[in-house]
């Protein structure tokens, strides 16, 4: 890769949050377009967890790569504490691997939520990506109030030289919904310009929602205390 192409390198963020979208849609890309894991992240205060998949052993938040794309995915939930400490390890591999930008993938709580017809919004920590809102027909999240390891998360882009872009996609809040996913993979797919089928997903949501059942209670729980710790707001509120 030649130094002009390394600003090239996007970095996709996903972990359990609303409707656990970024998890769905974050895996299923992974999934998808057969990335390569290449590392893993620890962090000290996360609780020791392994997962085991086909006699494989794996760590909860894991790095995967192919070609200029890599990925950062959390398969466990953070409280706010551990959020800042994820937030800043997802800056210092973005400085050490050249990325130019960074999209993380999240869930909005809506309460005029269309299952049919989810809508998705972005938000930006600079300037230069608006351009990919509206190439792609994004419409801002204008108006909210952000928690949580979202809230971490984008204050870490926002305090850095990396641009971030927030997709955050309609959702059921108390529910795994891999519906909505399947609309923030294809608005996704747009964004990267590859070729992403959503079949094999679309036949297993039921599936999907069962096996992910404990996963959303835990984040319920993790979100809850996040909220709690948050000063009262009139302003609708994203957790993450």
């Amino acid at each position: 890769m030649s130094q002009s192409d390394k600003t090239d390198n996007t970095l996709l963020v996903g972990f359990p949050s609303n409707g656990l979208i970024g998890t769905f849609t974050i895996s299923y890309l992974v999934y998808h377009l057969k990335m390569k894991q290449i590392g893993e992240m620890e962090h000290p205060g996360l609780q020791p967890t392994l997962f085991i998949e086909n006699g494989e052993i794996f760590g909860p938040i894991r790095v995967y790569k192919k070609d200029n794309l890599y990925v950062i995915m959390s398969d466990l939930p953070f409280d706010s504490e551990l959020a800042y400490n994820f937030a800043d390890s997802i800056i210092e591999f973005a400085k050490k691997n050249n990325i130019g930008k960074t999209i993380i993938v999240s869930g909005l709580e809506s309460p005029n939520l269309d299952p049919k017809n989810p809508k998705a919004f972005g938000l930006v920590t600079h300037q230069k990506l608006e351009k990919i809102l509206y190439d792609n027909q994004i419409p801002k999240f204008l108006s909210g109030t952000i928690f949580g390891t979202d809230a971490a998360v984008i204050s870490a882009f926002r305090g850095s030289t990396i641009p971030a872009l927030v997709l955050y996609c309609e959702c059921h809040p108390f529910f795994p919904d891999p519906e909505a996913s399947v609309h923030a993979i294809t608005i996704l797919s747009k964004i990267l310009k590859v070729q992403v089928d959503t079949t094999e997903i679309q036949k297993k949501l039921e599936y999907l929602r069962i096996q992910h059942r404990n996963l959303m209670q835990e984040t319920m729980a993790a979100l809850q205390q996040q909220s709690e710790r948050q000063p009262p707001s009139r302003m609708p509120k994203i957790y993450g």
